[in-house]
Formats: C-alpha cells, structure tokens, sequence
C-alpha cells in the first residue's frame, strides 16, 4: 500500500521549480495563526492548554473584529499574482480566497442570530467537543473544569445573540422551537452524575492525582453553574423566544431573506446553480431513481404498488434488529466486510482507526439515524460511526449498509482520515468544512459499494436507492419549503412516496431541513459532480484509467470547493495521459 505522502509526489513533480510561493505561503500561516487565536476548540485539539479552557468568543464586538482581520488577509491574498506560482500554491490561494469570502459572507448576514436548529446548537456543542477531547495530566483536566466554568457566559452571549435575532426578525420558527426546548428542558434536568461534560474525566490515567476529587470539582461546576444556566436557556425559550418565533417555515421570509437564501445555496454547494436550477434537477433525479426503485422491487418478485412495498417493508419483523446491540454488530459486520475490500478500490488507506458506537442517549430521540464523530490522530483519538439504536422498529436493516457506508467507510472516516494525515498541505484545507465535497463523498461511497459488491440481496440494493431518492427529494423539499413556500405537508410529500425512511425518519429530516436551510442540497449536488468528474476520466483515460488512482486525486488534497476538484482532476487527467 502507498503512504499518503507516496502518493501526493505527483503534485510536487507537477509544481514549477522555480516558483515563488512565498507570498502565498505568509498569508496562509498568518490566516492559520490567526484561526487558532479566534477558535480555541481548534487550538485546544492541538494541544493548546490555554486555549482547552476557553470556549468561543460569539459576541458582536469579536464579530467585527473577526469582518476586519479576515477582511486585512482577503487583500493581502487578492494583491498577490497568480503568475509565478506553483499549481500547490496557487490552489492554496484559490481556496483560501474562498474560505475567506465564506467567512465574511457569513459574518455579513450575521448568521450568530440564529444560534441553535433542530440538530443542535451551542447548548450542545460542548457535549460533542467532550467526546473527542482527551484529558491526559491534571493540568489538562484543571483547564476542562475551566472552560465548564466558562459555560454559562456562553449561553448569556449566545442568548444575546438570538434577542438580537428576535429584535430583527431572524429567528426559527415555532415547530424548531418546540424541538429546541424539549432538548434544553431534559439537558437542564439530567442527572449531574451522567452528564455528557463529564466525558473527559471519566476515565483518567493512572498518574494523574486525586482523579475522583477532579470529578466532584467538576460535578459541582456543573450543579451550581451549569445548570442554572440551562435552566435560564429553558426559560428564555418559554417566555420569550417561542412568541417571536417566525411565522413560515422558510427562511426566503424573514428580512434580507431571499438573498441570504441564495447565499445559503451557493455556499453549501459551492456551485452558482440557482435554486430554481436545483428544485429542477431534483425532480430529474427522483424519477431516474424511482424508475431504478421500481425495477428492483419487480426482482424481489414482491406483488404490488410501491406503497404496498414501503408497508411491507416496515411491517415484516425480519428486516429489524431485536435488540440495541444486535443493531450495533450488524453494523460492524459491515464494516469489516468494506474494509476487506477497501484495498481493492483505494491506493491510500488512512492509519486512524475508527469505532461503531451508539449514539448518545441523550440526543438519540430527535437524533439522525447515524453520523460520523472525527476522530483525532494527533490526540489519539479514533473516528466514530454512530449509530442511532433508539426506535429499533423505525431503524431498518436493508438501510444499514448504505448507512455504513456514508458514515464509516469508503464514506466519511476514510475521507477526514485521510485529510487529517495529509501532509506538505495547510491545516486550513486539511481540516475544512466544504458540505458539497464531504457530504457528496459520502453519498458516493453509497453508490460505490455497488460496485463492491457490499450490497447482498435485492432489499439491500433497494435500500441503497431509497437512500439515494432521500437525497434527491432534499433538492426537491429544502428549495420548496424555503424558496417556493412550500408547507410541511408539501415537503413530506416527496420522501413518504418515493422512499422506504420510516415515518419517524422523515420528521426528523424534514424538522432539519426547515431550521437548517440549504445544507442538504450539497449531498446530491456533490455526488453528481464527482461521479461526473469520474466518468470524464474514464473517458478521456479509456484503459488507463484506475479507480485507485482515480480516488487518490480526489482525496489526497483535502476537501475542495466542487470547482477546484474539478481543475485539480483536469491536471490529474492530463498527467495521467503523459504517463
């Protein structure tokens, strides 16, 4: 098997000897410095211990300082020629430009109004950073406790922050509120001993002093400062923030709404398509789909409708686990049989493991089916593949390959694996959050475990399917409900008949979609680009193209805006044919 570094030498034999990159390369070492600075859960990560006891800083007044530094380096960056630069460095100052405009367009629609959707919010973020955040001496474990401490002004300024959104018609609407404060009101009762922010103390090395007493000092900021928090949250969603909830579902209504959705699109799928564009390649995409639906049910011999399939399928005991951990081996099953044959269809594996966990109890009920937790190779921390194992009758097995293969591998694990250990490239790309590659990767290794032969039997296949027709009705549902002012009823349409998601599945979605506008159109939009992308190689290559090499340009770079990936794999097809 190559290495990473093996496999990226074709970048360096294509770069110009004798370009001058140094302009570039200060930008983006300032830009990096200065990120560590503004986001101590980054630094933190990196070992930082001062910054491991800080939380964020999300009030307005940091707001615009951020507008000004990141403005400063985006003319930096815009002053520097093109012209000299190696093909590395010039992709590191194409996709800086782009990662600064993100971030300015951001600041700009000042999305900190709205801190929270039905997927989650600040009131939760710290409970996921606790998952991946290990506590190794007691000076690490004493900087945790500080940044508990540091919780409640975090929810002060957050609050702030939705009152301005309140004062200026930017808020959620009353069906994500309801679901908000449902979540705040259980996070806000649990017991001190389970909860979730003391997962870092929990198992402490042998070295470290007095581990229990850590634990009660812990406790005791959670009990006497965390939690008259929370409780202040739940208040402030009762009494005022459900009232002034906004009275549509989509978010083309509220004030600057229209341009911030197209924003929304843009961003998400770092594409220029319109979302009349995308509503029409949805409709597309869901009656190709359906007609390959149709065609495997009639293999199943299956007599009847595809509604009389969709109740057979939800009814027939066989197709769920029995218990939570009957569902949790099934889905490593899975996963071992990809990874016997991930070496078939991949040069460069990463070395970072990954595990098959649930998910945490106490986000499960309004939780998705499954999703991917980063691991950390630096911190020794493994990836995670979670599995949703409440509702067992809402959670069906002919879906939990195509699941497997989104979240674990080839899916999301394999891609972030690989760009966390990439090296001779800036953290800033190793590490981005661009939604149209990650998530159109993931959507892709679904399709690719066709091809592997991961899917066993008919049912399997169809379940891929119904996971492909999900993403293409979220182009249908997101731009209905937000650009069309579709109602709820008009957005569920599409998913109760075309798909076989459980009932529970689609609210859940659907609930998400409304209070995240535009995130999940980048699913599909990215899939087709790549498996675009994909057929363009095999076409100009014929039989020199190779799936492994194939899947190395696409990776070995970190993730990309779908129009850099596109110039990055013409470059890749160019020096393949020079081979």
């Amino acid at each position: 098997m190559r290495t990473a570094l093996f496999a990226l030498l074709w970048l360096v034999v294509a770069a110009p000897a004798l370009a001058d990159d140094r302009a570039v390369n200060r930008v983006v070492a300032d830009y990096e410095a200065y990120s560590l600075r503004d986001d101590p859960f980054a630094a933190g990560q990196q070992g930082d211990l001062s910054a491991l006891g800080r939380l964020p800083d999300v009030t307005p007044a940091a707001d615009r300082a951020r507008s000004v530094a990141l403005g400063l380096l985006r003319s930096k960056l815009a002053a520097i020629p093109v012209k000299g630069l190696s093909d590395a460095a010039r992709l590191n100052r194409d996709f800086l430009t782009w990662t600064l405009d993100r971030r300015l367009s951001s600041l700009s629609f000042d999305e900190a109004r709205m801190p929270f959707n039905s997927d989650g919010g600040f009131h939760q973020t710290l409970n996921y950073v606790a998952t991946t955040t290990p506590v190794r001496t007691t000076a690490e474990a004493r900087a945790w406790i500080s940044r508990l401490r540091a919780l409640p002004r975090f929810y002060e300024d957050n609050m702030a922050n939705a009152r301005r959104g309140m004062a200026s018609g930017f808020t959620q609407p009353e069906s994500t509120n309801q679901q908000v404060l449902e979540r705040a009101r259980a996070q806000a009762s649990a017991a001190v001993e389970s909860d979730p922010l003391l997962t870092p103390l929990v198992r402490l090395p042998a070295g470290i002093a007095d581990p229990e007493g850590l634990r009660r000092e812990a406790m005791a900021v959670i009990k006497d400062q965390v939690r008259p928090a929370q409780r202040a949250f739940v208040a402030f969603l009762e009494n005022e923030y459900l009232p002034a909830g906004r009275k549509s579902l989509g978010i083309r209504n509220v004030p600057q709404g229209e341009a911030y959705y197209r924003w929304l699109v843009a961003d998400h799928t770092t594409t220029t398509l319109t979302p009349d564009q995308i509503h029409q390649i949805g409709l597309a995409e869901v009656a190709r789909i359906r007609r390959e639906m149709d065609g495997v049910i009639a293999e199943t011999g299956f007599k009847g409708d595809f509604r009389g399939f969709q109740t057979y399928l939800r009814s027939d005991p066989r197709f769920y686990a029995p218990s939570r951990e009957d569902l949790l081996e099934k889905a490593s099953r899975i996963a071992k049989r990809i990874d016997n044959e991930l070496p078939a269809w991949f040069a460069t594996l990463p070395r970072l493991s990954y595990g098959v966990r649930p998910v945490p109890a106490d986000i499960e009920e309004t939780y998705t089916t499954g999703r991917y937790f980063g691991g950390n190779p630096e911190q020794g921390v493994s990836g995670g593949y979670m599995v949703n194992t409440s509702r067992l009758d809402q959670r069906p097995l002919y879906e939990l390959p195509a699941l497997t293969l989104h979240e674990a591998v080839p899916g999301h694990h394999l891609q972030i694996a690989l760009g966390q250990e990439l090296q001779g490239v800036p953290n800033f790309r190793r590490n981005a959050d661009v939604t149209a590659f990650t998530e159109g990767w993931g959507l892709y290794g679904e399709k690719l475990g066709g091809e592997m032969g991961i899917y066993r039997d008919a049912y399997e296949r169809f379940g891929r399917l119904s996971y492909e027709m999900w993403r293409a009705c979220r182009l249908v549902a997101d731009t209905g409900i937000h650009w069309k002012g579709w109602t709820l009823d008009q957005g569920r349409a599409c998913f109760a008949e075309n798909t076989a998601l459980s009932p529970l599945n689609i609210e859940v979605e659907l609930a998400r979609y409304v209070s995240w506008p535009g995130q999940a159109l980048a699913y599909k939009i990215g899939e087709m680009k790549i498996v675009a992308l994909r057929e363009k190689a095999r076409a100009a290559l014929g039989g020199r193209f190779d799936i492994r090499r194939f899947h190395d340009a696409i990776l070995l770079a970190g993730p990309l805006p779908l129009s850099l990936l596109e110039q990055r794999v013409d470059r890749w097809i160019a020096a393949e044919t020079r081979r």
